[in-house]
Parts: structure tokens; C-alpha cells; sequence
């Protein structure tokens, strides 16, 4: 039997406790693409430790996986098994005597893999830290027949498999993929077993990440007192240092504290003076905060009103859904303070989701303010280590407010008080990759099961959002006016089909633009500049035959990144050098079209040499820390420009930025998304929302070629109502959400007709399983990007109000598929989609 591996990740063990269950079969969710669960008997040895929730190493198929525990049996009859059924496999070892998925989660996950079409394991393991869980990896070592192979010298990519394991005598499966790319690998596992030329067996790895020991020392609880007087100066130095600390320090600074060698104190450890031992550490991904007391501000009307609203549900203990809709600028973050801080009065638990894991820092920074160290973290840039020891901290009950981006609607925390879904309209809460849930969706229906309250606050709400507002479903609470009667900024567009006539080719600033930076600068304030494109040019284009460099994998071109020299795709990763002549007709007219930030910020450069430029986008903050460094040296002015992508447009709340000037967003509007007009008005409005914070009033400065479009106006009015009315007439009428639910279809596969073929038949099974004739089913077409990563794609649309009769259909579809022997990998699932390309 497998030793448990993972007994150290912070659980308390309740072995001698534990109530006996007599359960003796396991329903076990498997972290893999299969919508079931499966069965599995439990030895007499532990079955009466196991419970729901826990983690248990079992076989499937030719591995052994870590699977969670979902349900127990007590008879092969309750399971609905048959108890002589000879292929019942048992489970191999239990990880957990006290359960790392809480029933409430487990219940949560099972409603996302219901509701999102995702498979229980995945979305089990998508709410635990990566790296806890034990993996089972395969060793491959050579028999004689495969030596008696290598001997006869045949040289095929076999044969150097072989090769490579014979000379390191054994070899892992993950090693080798390493070499031959993990497809090709998989195969030629197989086919070299198959053969008899290699052996295979499992070997159990330990958990990725742990919590984090060293070398501590204590004063030891019965010192010898009689002999004290004989110790030297250094040594009473050391024991001083430890009486004063009244805890446990870190061996190393010891040493440097009292300045003396460590040997000194391994001789206090042996006369029994001091203990040295093993000491676990917490990584304190916010330990760089200083706990600054937060300030005691007064609330506005607005904003006493909304929290008034709110704190009398907090009071009743009952689920309650508010949309705060306040423009920029208006208070919604005091007011979630002040609702986090009375369910923690309370004795209840806090949970807050921001959008972008860049805006964690920032919120942490006000929480741990109010909250001090109760304030816990949680997003996917934290070092594996640093997001367990938070998820133990909150799981624990040491941290009673969380913060986090979209997985942060996992937090382990109890009693529920209050969970606030900051920027609620942000798609960067849908997660693309599978189990593809909706982050604000799942915290609402988290807080309607534990009867807490949640707050959707956007100055820019869905339509969705609104509409249910509208209707009744949440409470409406409305913010107007920005703090201290401050006027939102004036917002002017300028029509770049005027300013191209006026100087008889394309400009990339306006002259009203450029004059107002300069004007900005010269009052000695701060100017945003915003285009929603990195890189230094959108493609490469050959002005003698017209070629664009094109990525290889995907149907789209390749972006020119100057600072790297080389051509990337944004989609797939893949670079290429840039050409000097035209790799088609090896002309020389190599020409770069459409500007990204890097170029902007070089251009600023050469326009305005007496500013101080910086640039905000994925390209120069990809090392950790960087987005912090550059938006604190913004706030303190060491910045005059910052050029960004969206990442500016979020949030940020800088006072003596009073000029935002957006260079272009036609490419937002041209998109093939019918949520393209809503994404632009939000990205508008929201940025424009930067300028003026502070005493001084705000500008901003539009450049478009499509001025008289309805969003770039009521962008200009910042009228969000004006833009709703208009929008969800639309909606209405094409049958988009909010009044119809979608389901998007997704085929894909690198073979164009074998994917055409099954999005053919999916199509067709779907309208044959709509027995009541209430869905329209769309397609097949070719998405919208037809190629990416080396695969077609292809999308089947369903339009429907009946949700239940929607998910009957695809279920009746795919088991169709399933049975017709059809690959179900290359279907992807998206339900309530917020990306259509």
C-alpha cells in the first residue's frame, strides 16, 4: 500500500476521532474530460476515515490519479453495483482524514458542472491550490528483448526511444515527452509495450508544494537555572534576545541579531538551554504592505443610503442580490468596506472579486487597513506556496476577509457573510478554459446557498445585470454623484476622417490631442493614454505584392514586437524573425500597418522628449512585481504619460491625472461579436472615469472614424441609461441576451472535414432531440477566428428561453455522439458565452 504523500498540507488530522461511517464503496470524481463518476470499493483499512470531500489515489485505466470523494455506500446495492462484479477496483490510499472540500463547495462545484457542462473533477480540482495534489507517474525501463532490439542497431525514432532509456537505465514518461513532444511520446509508450521491449510501473510523486519550514530556535521550557551564571557574554546575549522576542526566531537571524556563529547556539541547544526545531512559515504574499490605519471617511448621502439597504439583509441573515450601480468616482468601495466590516462584526466572513489579478495589490492594501491580518489573498500570480498557506489560513478560520480574482469564488470560508463582485460586467470573469464558469454568476448562486448577501457594483453594469435589476430579481441601488460634488470629466470626439483631410494622409494624433498633452504638462498633470492593442505595429505588410506575415497556426497575422525584433502571435505564442525582404516576391518594401503601445509610447517620446513616458501592458509586466512598481511610481509622480491597453482603464484611482486621451477603439467596434458596442461603451466610460478624481476637472479626448456611432456617444455623454435603452432594443430584437439564454458550440480538430463532419451531426442530432420545437439551433459555421493553434473551428449556436430543455437536447446529443463512437474532446461546451470568436 501506498504511503499517504500529502499528510503535511495543513489539515488536522481526526483520525482517533473520526465517527465511523461503515461505508465501503466511493463514488469518485475524477480530475479528467468525462462527465461521470465512478465507483470504487474502500479497504476495511480506512474505509471508516473517508468521507466526502476528501482525496483518494485510485486506478484508471493504466494510471493511478488523484480523484475526490463525492459520495459513500455502504452496499454494492446502494451503489448500483453488482457486488460480485469482479472489475470493482479498489481505491489504492486516502490522502485526507479531515476533508479539503467543504460540503458547501462540494455542493457549489457539483451546481458548476451541472449547470456549465464541465466534468466534477475538473471543477474540484480548479477550486483547490495547484500542486497539493499527488500524481502518479510512469516509469519506463527496458526488458531483454528491447536490448536485443537496440543491439540489431535499427535506427527509427523507436529505436532512439529506447535508446534513451536503456542509457538512463529507467525513465520517466514526462522525461521522454520532453524529447519527443508528449502525443509522439504517448505512442511510442505504447507501441514499445505492446512490442515487450519496456516495462511499465507507477510510482507515487509527492504534492509540488508544501508549507514552508525552517530552522527556528526557542528557549527550552526547563532550562537548567543553577548553571546560568557560567554562561559566556554572547551566549546570555542570545538567551536575552530570545526572552525579549517571547517567540521562536528564525535560526538565521538569531545568528545575525545577537552577531554570533551558529555554533554558539548549537551549544546552548546541547546543555538543554535552547530548542532548535523545524518551523512552519507563513509566505505573506502582501507582507511588502505597510498596515496603514485607514482613514475614517464621512458617506454621502448615496452611499449611507446603499449600505443602509444592504446591512438591514446582512441583519436578517437571508440571501439578498444588489446591483450598485454608481458612476466613477462615486464611493462604491467604501461602501463595500463598510458592508464587509459589518459582516464581520457580525462574526460572518467577508469574500470581495476584482476583475484583474493587477488590482489585488491595490484593494489588499485598502483591506489590510481595516482589517489588518485578517486579510487573506487568493489569485493565480501567487507563488504555488503562497496561495496554500492563504487557502489554509482562510480554511483555518485565521483570515476572515478574502480578496481575489475570479477563483477566489472558491475561498474555503465559512459562515458566509457578504461576497461583492467588484466591476461585475468585466469578461474577464468567465473563465476560457475548461470548467468554463462565470465567476460572478457562481458567487451569486454561492450566496444564495449560504444565505449571504452579494453585491454586483459597476459603473458600467451588464445588460444582463441591469435587466435583472429592472425586473426585480436584485435590489437596485443607484450612485450618481461622484464624492464631493465633483463633475465627471468632459469627454470631446474627433473625427479622424477631418483630421486626415487636414494634413492629406493618416494621423495617429490629432492636434487637438497633442495640444492637450502638452497644456496637461505644462499645468503639471498627469495624462492616460489608452489603446486597447500591444506591440509595436497590428501586422507586416509587402507594399510590392501585398503578403502579410501570417502565423502558421492561426488564421491571423502576426504582430511586430520592435523591442524583441521579432513577429508574434498573440494567440498561440508562435515567433518568427523579421524579414528584410518579402519572404514571397523578395521585395524590399517591407511596410509595418496598424500602431500598438509600444509604438505609441515612441512615438510620445519623440513628440514630448522633456516628459517622463512609461508604458502599462502584458509586454512590461510580465515580471512579477512590475505592474505594482509602475502604477506607485505613477501615483507618486514620478510618471507625467502613462501609455496602456485596458489595464489602465480599471480602477485606478490617480488625482492629478486630469487629461485620458484614447487614440482609437473602431477596432472594438468592427468586432463580430454582438456584445461589441456594450464592451466599447464600458471600456469608454470606464476610462474616462480616470480623469478628474481628484480637485482639478477632467478631459478626455476620443479619436474615432466612426464618430456618429450610438456607443462613442453615449460614451461622450457618459449616459449609461441613454445606452441601455438604445442596446436592449437590439437585444430584443435579434434574441440575444438578456432574453434568450445562448449555449455556444464549439468543434474543433486539425483535420477540417473530420471537424465539419461531427459539428454536421451535432447540429442535426440537436434539432432531432428539440421534440418541443423551442430552440434554434445556428449553424455549423466557421468561427469567427477559423483557425487557431494548429486546429479548425467551427460553431453550433443554441438560441433558446428554455434552459431545461436546451441542456435535455445537448445531453441527448452528446450521448448520441458518444455512442456513435465520435470523439467528445473536440466539443467544447460554453454555456452563457461572453466571448463569440
Amino acid at each position: 500500500m501506498l504511503r499517504a504523500a500529502l499528510a503535511d498540507i495543513g489539515s488536522t488530522v481526526l483520525a482517533e476521532n473520526a465517527v465511523s461511517s461503515g461505508a465501503m464503496y466511493a463514488e469518485i470524481a475524477i480530475p479528467l474530460h468525462v462527465h461521470q463518476t465512478f465507483t470504487y470499493r474502500l479497504p476495511e483499512s480506512f474505509a471508516d476515515k473517508a468521507k466526502p470531500g476528501c482525496r483518494a489515489l485510485v486506478p484508471f485505466g493504466k494510471q493511478l490519479l488523484t480523484g475526490y470523494i463525492v459520495d459513500l455506500h455502504e452496499t454494492a446495492a446502494e451503489a448500483g453495483l453488482d457486488a460480485e462484479a469482479a472489475e470493482i477496483k479498489e481505491v489504492e490510499e486516502l490522502f485526507d482524514t479531515d476533508p479539503l472540500v467543504t460540503p458547501e463547495l462540494l455542493d457549489l462545484t457539483k451546481w458548476i458542472a451541472d449547470y456549465y457542462f464541465a466534468p466534477w473533477g475538473e471543477v474540484i480540482k480548479s477550486c483547490l491550490p495547484a500542486g497539493i495534489n499527488a500524481e502518479a507517474e510512469t516509469i519506463l525501463s527496458v526488458t531483454e528483448a528491447g536490448r536485443d532490439a537496440l543491439a540489431a542497431g535499427k535506427q527509427t525514432i523507436k529505436m532512439q526511444a529506447l535508446a534513451l532509456i536503456a542509457a538512463s537505465e529507467t525513465l520517466t514518461a514526462s522525461a521522454l515527452a520532453k524529447e519527443l513532444t508528449k502525443p509522439r511520446a504517448n505512442a511510442v509508450i505504447r507501441e514499445l509495450e505492446k512490442l515487450g521491449y519496456v516495462t511499465l510501473t507507477r510510482q507515487l510523486q509527492t504534492a509540488q508544494v508544501k508549507p514552508k519550514r525552517i530552522q527556528a530556535v526557542r528557549l527550552a521550557e526547563f532550562a537548567p537555572v543553577a548553571e546560568r551564571k557560567a554562561l559566556n557574554e554572547t551566549q546570555q546575549k542570545v538567551l536575552h534576545l530570545l526572552a525579549e522576542s517571547g517567540e521562536p526566531i528564525p535560526f538565521a537571524k538569531l545568528t545575525e541579531q545577537a552577531q554570533v556563529s551558529p555554533s554558539v547556539i548549537r551549544t546552548l541547544e546541547k546543555r538543554g538551554y535552547v530548542e532548535v526545531f523545524q518551523h512552519e512559515v507563513r509566505r505573506d504574499p502582501l507582507s511588502h504592505v505597510n498596515d496603514k490605519s485607514a482613514a475614517d471617511l464621512r458617506l454621502t448621502p448615496k452611499q449611507q443610503s446603499a449600505l443602509d439597504q444592504i446591512t438591514a439583509k446582512l441583519d436578517e441573515g437571508v440571501y439578498a442580490a444588489f446591483l450598485l450601480h454608481g458612476v466613477t468616482g462615486s464611493g462604491k468601495t467604501e461602501v463595500y468596506i463598510r458592508a464587509m466590516r459589518a459582516a464581520v462584526e457580525k462574526g460572518k466572513t467577508a469574500l470581495m472579486l476584482v476583475p484583474e489579478i493587477s488590482l489585488t495589490p491595490m484593494f489588499a492594501r485598502r483591506l489590510r487597513a481595516h482589517f489588518g491580518d485578517a486579510v487573506a489573498i487568493l489569485h493565480s500570480s501567487l507563488s504555488d506556496g503562497e496561495r496554500l498557506d492563504e487557502w489554509n489560513r482562510l480554511r483555518q478560520g485565521e483570515a476572515r476577509v478574502c480578496i481575489g480574482a475570479r477563483s477566489g469564488v472558491f475561498a474555503p470560508m465559512g459562515n458566509l457573510g457578504v461576497i461583492i463582485v467588484d466591476e461585475e460586467h468585466e469578461a474577464s470573469y468567465k473563465q476560457d478554459e475548461t470548467p468554463r464558469y462565470h465567476g460572478r454568476d457562481t458567487a451569486i448562486v454561492r450566496a444564495n446557498r449560504a444565505n449571504a448577501v452579494v453585491i454586483l457594483g459597476s459603473a458600467t453594469p451588464s445588460l444582463e445585470s441591469f435587466h435583472n435589476a429592472q425586473t426585480g430579481k436584485y435590489g437596485y441601488l443607484q450612485m450618481n454623484e461622484r464624492i464631493g460634488g465633483r463633475q465627471l470629466a468632459e469627454v470631446e470626439v474627433v473625427d479622424m476622417r477631418q483630421v486626415f483631410t487636414r494634413h492629406g494622409k493618416q494621423q495617429v494624433f490629432s492636434d487637438e490631442m497633442k495640444a492637450a498633452i502638452k497644456e496637461n504638462h505644462e499645468r503639471g498633470e498627469q495624462t492616460l493614454v489608452l489603446l486597447n492593442r500591444r506591440g509595436f505595429s497590428s501586422s507586416l505588410l509587402c507594399r510590392g505584392c501585398g503578403h502579410r506575415a501570417t502565423c502558421p497556426n492561426c488564421d491571423v497575422t502576426l504582430t511586430y514586437h520592435k523591442s524583441e525584433a521579432r513577429l508574434v502571435c498573440h494567440y498561440c505564442g508562435h515567433q518568427a524573425r523579421v524579414p528584410r525582404t518579402c519572404p514571397n516576391c523578395e521585395g524590399a518594401y517591407i511596410y509595418y500597418v496598424g500602431e500598438g503601445t509600444e509604438q505609441i509610447e515612441a512615438l510620445l517620446k519623440e513628440l514630448f522628449p522633456q516628459m517622463r513616458i512609461a508604458r502599462l501592458d502584458r509586454d512590461t509586466t510580465r515580471r512579477r512585481g512590475a505592474f505594482e512598481k509602475l502604477l506607485n511610481e505613477f501615483a507618486a509622480g514620478d510618471i507625467d504619460l502613462l501609455v496602456g491597453t485596458q489595464m489602465i482603464a480599471k480602477g485606478h484611482d490617480f488625482h492629478n491625472v486630469t487629461l485620458v486621451c484614447v487614440i482609437s477603439v473602431d477596432t472594438g467596434l468592427s468586432m463580430p461579436d454582438f456584445r461589441s458596442a456594450e464592451r466599447t461603451f464600458q471600456l469608454l466610460t470606464q476610462v474616462a472615469g480616470r480623469a478628474g478624481r481628484g480637485e482639478k476637472p477632467g478631459r478626455v479626448i476620443l479619436q474615432s472614424y466612426h464618430t456618429e456611432h450610438y456607443a462613442l456617444e453615449y460614451a461622450r455623454q457618459q449616459n449609461y441609461e441613454k445606452f441601455h435603452d438604445h442596446e436592449i432594443h437590439f437585444r430584443q430584437q435579434m434574441h440575444y441576451p438578456p432574453f434568450v439564454a445562448l449555449i455556444n458550440l464549439l468543434i474543433k480538430h486539425e483535420d477540417f472535414p473530420k471537424a465539419a463532419t461531427l459539428a454536421s451531426d451535432l447540429a442535426r442530432l440537436l434539432k432531432e432531440a428539440d421534440t418541443e420545437k423551442v430552440l434554434r439551433v445556428l449553424g455549423p459555421a466557421p468561427a469567427p477566428l477559423a483557425r487557431l493553434k494548429g486546429e479548425h473551428r467551427l460553431q453550433v449556436l443554441i438560441k433558446t428561453r428554455y434552459r431545461r430543455q436546451a441542456r435535455e437536447a445537448l445531453d441527448a446529443a452528446m450521448l448520441a455522439l458518444k455512442e456513435a463512437k465520435q470523439d467528445l474532446r473536440m466539443v467544447t461546451v460554453e454555456v452563457d458565452p461572453v466571448n463569440m470568436m
